[in-house]
């Protein structure tokens, strides 16, 4: 999460978004800064309190810097609760009511020579409040939430459909819809920008959270979160432990893919019994998918059901996933069937970084030997350590 900034946004979700997953928007400061920026020419900082001593403040801002603070006497000092994007409900509150951790918002004019900040206006969010928003967020992410792969936009009535095997779910956005897009090589929350409708492309990965319909069809999108990624599965070829690399031939291109592995991947194992009941239903076409998710989750958590509603469990293997535990590079061996959610290569290079990687695949893999629908995988599902929330 944005280095100590991201428990203020998080979540893409997505689980582990954790699970997109369950996002926490980032844009109630941003939204702050936009409406008071018209209004006056003070120079604005956001970030997170690191330290503070005296009335001085230490900031780490969104960007990376640490900025020293000086609170001016007489300051306005506000509190705000977590989703706000005015200042109607604030309650002022002093100095000593900052802790570290707590994001902020201050305003005020830049210091001696350019260096620091005195600031006139604090805005604070608590941390705890925050925390507890995302929990919420989080859990109404696993509740609400859906994902697939994009098979169609129609820009004119903004309706994106997404498949989950060879089922079909419309995505219906709004006008209030919210939009994240993740960054190539990354799931990570606090990594996703702002979106919008346009940059949602046909084969992209998207999770939407959102009222679903009561056949289960479409969904009404509160928030929608999306990036493109790179879909591979086969055996592993070759490992290089102290490269962090491994190839394999991928089942669908049927050409040699170099997959690096750095310390945001994440990778699972999904023990023999789970994968072979996944199996079973997808060689079956489909049949009843939620069978397969109660049994991944109780191989995973001794007994208990995996999370989820019956709209999203199946061939989106987000909630099926999510409690599986995970593994290091010494734990793949060559030969190993693995299913592989990547970063788009760059231009003039074939090699591409590991999102997430699920071992133990072998019978999902024999079942579609040519890597069909049931390998669809939602990239920011794959963890509990906060990528994609």
């Amino acid at each position: 999460m944005l280095k100590n900034s991201g428990v203020f946004r998080a979540v893409v979700l997505g689980a582990g978004l954790i699970v997109p997953i369950a996002a926490l928007s980032g844009g109630d400061f941003a939204a702050l800064a936009q409406n008071a920026a018209a209004a006056s020419a003070a120079v604005r900082q956001i970030g997170t309190v690191k330290a503070i001593a005296g009335n001085s403040l230490t900031l780490t801002t969104d960007a990376g810097q640490e900025v020293v603070v000086s609170v001016a006497d007489g300051a306005r000092i506000l509190q705000l609760t977590p989703g706000s994007t005015d200042l109607k409900t604030a309650q002022t509150i002093t100095l000593a009511d900052i802790a570290a951790g707590d994001r902020v918002l201050v305003s005020g004019k830049a210091g001696d020579a350019g260096v620091g900040l005195t600031a006139s206006r604090v805005i604070l969010m608590k941390s705890s409040d925050i925390a507890q928003k995302h929990v919420a967020e989080q859990g109404d992410w696993q509740k609400r939430g859906m994902g697939g792969i994009v098979s169609a936009v129609d820009a004119g009535s903004g309706a994106v459909t997404v498949s989950q095997g060879v089922r079909k779910i419309v995505v219906n956005t709004s006008s209030t819809t919210k939009y994240r897009r993740y960054a190539g090589d990354s799931v990570k929350f606090e990594d996703a920008k702002a979106g919008t409708l346009a940059q949602i492309q046909v084969g992209d990965q998207l999770r939407v959270r959102g009222a679903t319909s009561d056949d289960g069809s479409s969904i009404q999108a509160e928030e929608v979160v999306s990036g493109s990624f790179r879909n591979l599965a086969g055996l592993i070829a070759t490992i290089d432990a102290a490269g962090g690399t491994l190839t394999l031939k991928d089942l669908a291109t049927k050409k040699t893919v170099t997959v690096k592995i750095t310390d945001n991947s994440s990778l699972k194992a999904w023990p023999a019994q789970a994968a072979a009941r996944f199996a079973a239903r997808a060689k079956g076409g489909g049949g009843d998918t939620q069978a397969p998710a109660q049994g991944a989750g109780q191989a995973a958590s001794g007994g208990e059901r995996a999370s989820g509603t019956g709209h999203s469990a199946g061939t989106d293997l987000s909630q099926l996933v999510s409690r599986l535990p995970s593994q290091g590079v010494a734990d793949l061996k060559v030969g190993d069937a693995v299913m592989i959610v990547a970063s788009q290569p760059e231009a003039g290079n074939s090699n591409v970084t590991c999102v997430t990687l699920l071992s133990g695949v072998e019978p999902i893999l024999a079942a579609t030997p040519s890597g069909g629908p049931a390998l669809t995988l939602s990239p920011w599902s794959l963890g509990s350590d906060g990528s994609a929330q």
